[in-house]
């Protein structure tokens, strides 16, 4: 294993920098999910092949566990305005659940916002309160709705909310699906964990009839994965907390593949992260729920995951600094820079990465 070339206190945020031509962010997902590009990064030999991501079955073996994150988007971008003035727009992104109906929220602008303020979204369908505010400026809002009408507030959100794409992509996605996860199953996210979205039904069978398993985890993805490291030295930067849930059944599923020899690979930082925040030191899985906040970037020492299929990451970002710390800052660094040069699409909607 290659070690970084610096101490983890001497990393500055600016290491983790490269030039990104505005053309190279993709604007919509490939027109089939899996035949979006995939770069090969072999840590051992030191090698890179450029591959289409259907050719992952070539790197899989009979043995191996695949960790995918199964949680759900939900459309979480909310537009309004204050109770009792029409003028008063208000934009919301639903963060993160305290409970059903009371929800962390980003409020622009956030004057609009003032404790006990009251705001309307979708003509009336749901009021909210801002009962508590938060960190970073976030706000605490309790929803009311029709429950008569509406069985809970995703029917509500289905109906009258958009699907929070990041601020990069500026075009309309005509089809939702596509900012979802073919196995997304639990609602809760404020974004897709990005790097499941190459796999396809069709794909995910022929994975398995390799003797590949597939183990579920859960993490909510919110901002604070995404949220810009604004500290210089990166070992000051502090990460939100994220909800997320490892079950007994995948628990089991993972350290009996690690017990035989076989290899886990995680898809995406996400699942990463929730191995990474359960395992103990031998390596092995605990079923567990809580909240995790790890930041994981180089000098950090994996007890578990064994490889790695992720997206191209915005320059100075908590994630390229995740990906760095499995292989190696100056090799991710070059790879990134030949993901440029050989016109690779970036970020959520972009190409894909293989680290083994």
């Amino acid at each position: 294993m290659i070690v970084n070339e610096k101490k983890p206190t001497e990393l500055r945020t600016s290491d983790f920098y490269y030039e990104l031509p505005p053309e190279r962010i993709a604007q919509h997902p490939a027109e089939q999910r899996d035949h979006s590009r995939l770069m090969v990064l072999d840590r051992e030999k030191g090698t890179l092949e450029h591959r289409r991501f259907y050719d992952i079955l070539d790197y899989l073996r009979e043995g191996d566990v695949l960790v995918i994150n199964d949680s759900k988007v939900i459309p979480a971008r909310l537009y309004g305005h204050a109770e009792g003035r029409e003028d008063a727009a208000l934009e919301l992104l639903l963060l993160r659940q305290r409970d059903l109906d009371t929800w962390e929220c980003l409020v622009k602008p956030g004057k609009r916002a003032r404790l006990r303020s009251r705001s309307v979204f979708g003509g009336g369908i749901l009021t909210g309160e801002v009962i508590d505010l938060v960190e970073e400026g976030n706000r605490i809002i309790r929803f009311t709705y029709d429950k008569e009408k509406y069985e809970n507030i995703y029917e509500v959100l289905n109906i009258i909310g958009l699907m929070p794409l990041p601020p990069y992509i500026t075009e309309q996605l005509s089809d939702n699906s596509r900012y979802q996860t073919v196995y997304a199953r639990e609602e809760g996210s404020a974004a897709a964990p990005t790097a499941g979205l190459h796999f396809t039904p069709e794909l995910l069978e022929k994975i398995k009839a390799k003797g590949v398993k597939i183990a579920p985890v859960m993490l909510h993805v919110g901002l604070g994965t995404f949220r810009p490291v604004k500290a210089e030295r990166i070992d000051e930067h502090v990460m939100h907390s994220e909800f997320f849930s490892v079950s007994k059944e995948s628990a089991d599923l993972i350290n009996d593949c690690k017990a035989k020899g076989g290899r886990l690979i995680c898809v995406g930082t996400t699942s990463c992260r929730t191995i990474e925040s359960v395992a103990r030191e031998d390596g092995t899985i605990p079923a567990m729920s809580g909240d995790t906040g790890i930041f994981i970037y180089p000098g950090y020492r994996f007890k578990a995951v064994d490889a790695l299929i992720t997206n191209f990451h915005l320059p100075e970002s908590t994630l390229l600094m995740l990906v760095s710390a499995f292989y190696n800052r100056e090799k991710m660094m070059e790879a990134y820079e030949t993901a440029v040069r050989e016109e690779y699409r970036f970020f959520s909607f972009g190409d894909a990465m293989l680290i083994e």
